[in-house]
């Protein structure tokens, strides 16, 4: 549960972080969404191979033994990178002190805040479907490899590789993509399951295509960018912590309801109830990509800027008093009662005689 709340919290925090520093001037326009790419999702999907890794690695050392050693050298040794990165990154910190109108952002944003939250919502993976792929093994030796080779060889290098189009094709464009041939393919192992379950090296490979695609031109790097620039610094946290927290409540509800759906129609050891879950999956692909096609606005390059703009432009027509924005309170005193620049003047005496006030910051 711990661990759950702070990766919970991390992975936010670390993208809408990231996406500030890719803003900045120093980074090309053209490769804004790249940099954002590669120093999030890619690097989860690392980090997913090598939690993966480690573990399978402890158990050959201890012969699949030792259960609860190996669970503890494994967590323990998860923190090692959390000190690779330790250091405090600049972030724009106009809005920390300003309480936000959270319900006129919601006005504005609710729109596409919905559509990207179902999408991440729908967008579930179910461990159910490693139960075929690893013929039902109960040796975690076996787990653990059969799942490194697929992490390794399909998402990891599906978001590397997706990484060089996010830019070129847009992150709504490219998710769109990406979930059309998902649920192309999935109903495509859905027909034809009876003829591969026999065969797992097959089996193995076309389920690593399915997650290839995602990470590639999928949800797994546009969500994450859609996410995170949709909505103006002043409320993107907020905005990707909800449609993220909606998403995991989406994974949770998959984990407990696809066993359920399984056994329905059959059960895993049936190849009905194999193919209901490819059916399924590829009819929430669909359902996905209508909600992206209606549902998410697309973006275009250094678009949170002309966001932040527009957002302010917004609050002021709406009666609040930008004046505030980058304003820090004084020094125990109330958020509301602000230290502003102090103003000072100066009389100037013109040739002409004319006395002219000049204000100074």
């Amino acid at each position: 549960f711990v661990l759950g709340i702070g990766v919970g919290a991390g992975t936010p925090s670390a993208t809408v972080s990231v996406l500030e520093q890719t803003e900045k001037e120093v980074v090309p326009e053209n490769a804004q969404n790249w940099w954002l790419v590669l120093t999030t999702n890619t690097l989860i999907d690392m980090g997913f191979v090598m939690s993966i890794f480690v573990p399978f690695l402890l158990c050959c050392i201890f012969d699949g033994k030792h259960l609860n050693l190996v669970w503890g050298l494994s967590a323990g040794l998860g923190v090692i990178p959390a000190f690779l990165w330790w250091w405090t990154l600049e972030w724009d910190d106009a809005w920390e002190y300003v309480d936000i109108p959270y319900c006129l952002a919601l006005k504005r944003y609710w729109k596409s805040l919905l559509g990207l939250s179902l999408v991440w919502y729908l967008v579930i993976y179910s461990s159910v479907i490693m139960n075929v792929v690893t013929g039902g093994s109960s040796s975690l030796i076996i787990v653990f490899g059969e799942l490194v080779c697929i992490y390794l060889s399909e998402p990891l290098m599906g978001s590397v590789l997706g990484a060089f189009l996010v830019d070129e094709h847009g992150p709504k464009n490219l998710m769109i993509v990406g979930l059309l041939l998902q649920a192309i393919i999935g109903f495509g192992i859905g027909a034809i399951h009876g003829a591969v379950v026999n065969h797992i090296t097959v089996y193995a490979i076309g389920y690593g295509v399915v997650l290839s695609l995602g990470e590639f031109a999928g949800p797994g790097n546009c969500i994450g960018v859609l996410t995170a620039k949709t909505a103006p610094l002043a409320v993107h946290e907020q905005f990707y912590d909800s449609a993220s927290i909606i998403g995991k409540v989406g994974a949770f509800i998959g984990i407990w309801a696809f066993p359920q759906i399984i056994d329905t129609f059959g059960s895993s050891s049936t190849a009905e109830g194999i193919t209901a879950l490819f059916y399924i999956g590829g009819g929430l692909a669909v359902v996905s990509t209508l909600m992206t096609f209606c549902l998410v606005k697309p973006i275009m390059h250094s678009d949170v800027k002309a966001k932040n703009q527009a957002f302010r432009q917004y609050l002021k027509k709406n009666g609040f008093d930008a004046s505030i924005i980058g304003v820090r309170p004084k020094v125990g005193s109330s958020i509301g009662d602000r230290q502003r620049p102090e103003v000072r003047t100066a009389e100037v005496q013109t040739e002409e005689d004319d006395v002219v006030i000049c204000v100074l910051q």
